[in-house]
């Protein structure tokens, strides 16, 4: 249950896109969604990036709740919100209400918030610290040896935590936020709405 599983691909980032898909529309449903997303960045969520092109990212790699291999591939088909935390990380505790609001209000066969936990110790923590939070409705996503971190790390896409990306259902960057945000605020819920496969 914990070898982690690396990225074994040329880089975090290819032309063929995470999935085998080697035409030239590998993110042309991340480009639909990051369309309509730049206006909504504001408010809560106004430190949130939006790619003006979209690029299909590595199948990264981590744990489900019973420890079984999972990837971004598992979610294909739908907008993931892919969020790294850990228990050491005051602001990545301070969003966790939020994300699970969103994931209450949202999450389904569109949507999925990935908060994947990248503590290396005391591995029970994690799950002890969601119950206490009352943290019911995200799944508990983890990478023990913390791989997908450095794998973001190489790539200059994440620098401390939290970071979160938005990707979309053909497996492509939409864009990104670095450090903490109220998820489920109007701007938030207005935000990832939009970026619904389906558009809201």
């Amino acid at each position: 249950m914990g070898a982690a599983l690396i990225v074994t691909a040329a880089g975090l980032y290819g032309t063929a896109g995470p999935w085998g898909n080697r035409d030239g529309g590998a993110c042309a449903a991340s480009a639909a969604i990051a369309q309509r997303l730049p206006l909504l960045a504001q408010g809560e969520l106004a430190a949130f990036r939006v790619e003006k092109a979209p690029k299909p990212l590595a199948d990264l790699a981590f744990e489900g709740p019973d420890g079984t291999p999972l990837a971004l591939s598992s979610f294909r088909g739908r907008t993931v919100l892919l969020n790294l935390w850990a228990t050491w990380c005051e602001p990545c505790k301070r969003e966790m209400p939020a994300l699970d609001k969103l994931q209450a209000e949202l999450g389904g066969p569109g949507f999925e918030i990935a908060a994947v936990n990248i503590d290396t110790r005391n591995l029970d923590r994690p799950r002890q610290w969601l119950r206490e939070a009352g943290i019911a409705k995200l799944a508990f996503y983890a990478d023990p040896k913390a791989g997908i971190f450095q794998d973001l790390k190489r790539a200059g896409e994440v620098e401390g935590l939290p970071t979160t990306l938005l990707v979309g259902p053909d497996g492509c960057k939409i864009g990104k936020l670095s450090g903490w945000a109220e998820w489920a605020s109007p701007e938030g819920l207005a935000l990832m709405r939009a970026a619904l496969p389906s558009g809201g």
